[in-house]
């Protein structure tokens, strides 16, 4: 299962990590999985380089996170906010691939 968790400050969200595997299909054929690494490449290379914003950007092997500079622009935190839907319709679409918790900083 994926795990995605969003943090927020007040009710704006300043971060997210995503972990895990979705399990629908095998490695390379899985297409929940490839929807949601896209969808975290996208938010996190547009906030980066479209937005010019200095967010902490982690990738480890099975794990990328991303966390919000403290001025950062309404553009970034908008972001986060369409990648939660996102992944919340892909977690209704495929039941039982992808968990969303979100927690106040």
């Amino acid at each position: 299962m994926i795990t995605v968790r969003f943090q927020q400050s007040g009710q704006k969200l300043v971060a997210f990590s995503v972990s895990g595997h979705a399990g629908y299909a095998d490695r390379g054929q899985d297409i929940v999985c490839a929807s949601v690494s896209s969808a975290v490449q996208l938010t996190a290379n547009a906030i980066t380089e479209q937005f010019h914003t200095a967010a902490k950007v982690t990738v480890e092997e099975n794990r990328v996170s991303l966390r919000l500079p403290a001025q950062a622009g309404k553009e970034s935190v908008l972001l986060l906010e369409a990648l939660k839907q996102h992944l919340a319709f892909l977690a209704e679409d495929y039941q039982n691939t992808i968990q969303i918790f979100v927690s106040e900083e």
